[in-house]
C-alpha cells in the first residue's frame, strides 16, 4: 500500500465507516490509529474488506487508491453540485417566477448556467418525473435559506455520480460513499439515475481535468 495514498484516504474518510453501532471505533482510538503505521494498515484493511473494496484493491495500472488521489473532496463536491443542477434542469428551466429565478442564479452561479445549457443535456424526462422534480425544487426554494436547495441538488448529484461510477469507475463510487457519514447513505431513499451516462461522463472528464483553484 502507498503510505501517502492510504493516509489521504483515512484522513478524509468519515469516522462512521470504521465500525457499526457499539463496535464503532472511539474517536481517540481512531485518531491514534490514523497516526501509526500499524493502525493505518488495520483501518485500510477493514475498509477494503467491507466499505471500499474497489477503491483499496491493488491496481497496478492506476495505482493504489487512485480515485481518492484524483478526486479530493473539493473536486467531488464541485462535480456533485453540477450533476445535481443538471439533473434538475427540467425544473430549473421551467421556473420563470422572478424571485425563484433570482435565488437560483445567486445560489448556483455557474451551475445555473449549466442547467440551462440544452447542448449539454436536452432535459427530456417523463412527465411524472418532471412534476416530481418541479415539486422538490419548489419546496426547497420556499425555505428561507439555500441549505435545503443545496441538499436537494447534492443528494441527486451524488446519486447520479455513484450510479454511473459503479459501472465506469467503482473506486470512485466507493470514495464518494466514504466522504460522507454512513447514515447519509443508509437512510437515503433509493434513487434511479435519469441523466444519460454520456452526460455524466462528460462532466466527470471536465472536472477531472479542471484545476482545483479554478
Amino acid at each position: 500500500m502507498s503510505v501517502a495514498a492510504l493516509r489521504a484516504v483515512l484522513t478524509e474518510t468519515d469516522a462512521s465507516w470504521h465500525g457499526r453501532g457499539d463496535e464503532r471505533i472511539a474517536p481517540e482510538l481512531l485518531a491514534a490509529a490514523r497516526d501509526s503505521a500499524l493502525g493505518r494498515r488495520l483501518l485500510g484493511g477493514w475498509l477494503a474488506a467491507e466499505a471500499a473494496p474497489a477503491l483499496l484493491a491493488p491496481q497496478p495500472g492506476a495505482g493504489f487508491a487512485a480515485a481518492a488521489l484524483r478526486w479530493p473532496r473539493a473536486r467531488v463536491e464541485r462535480l456533485v453540485r453540477d450533476l445535481g443542477a443538471l439533473a434538475y434542469a427540467p425544473a430549473i428551466r421551467a421556473e420563470v417566477r422572478r424571485e425563484p429565478v433570482r435565488r437560483l442564479k445567486q445560489a448556483l452561479d455557474n451551475s445555473y448556467l449549466l442547467a440551462l445549457d440544452s447542448q449539454v443535456w436536452d432535459g427530456k424526462v417523463q412527465n411524472q418525473l418532471a412534476l416530481q422534480l418541479g415539486d422538490n425544487l419548489d419546496r426547497a426554494l420556499r425555505m428561507d435559506d439555500d441549505a435545503p436547495l443545496y441538499f436537494l441538488l447534492d443528494l441527486r448529484g451524488r446519486a447520479e455520480l455513484r450510479l454511473w461510477a459503479e459501472r465506469r469507475d467503482p473506486g470512485l463510487a466507493d470514495w464518494v460513499r466514504l466522504l460522507l457519514p454512513r447514515e447519509v447513505h443508509d437512510s437515503a431513499p433509493t434513487l434511479v439515475a435519469h441523466l444519460p451516462p454520456e452526460v455524466v461522463e462528460r462532466l466527470h472528464t471536465h472536472h477531472g481535468a479542471r484545476p482545483l483553484t479554478a
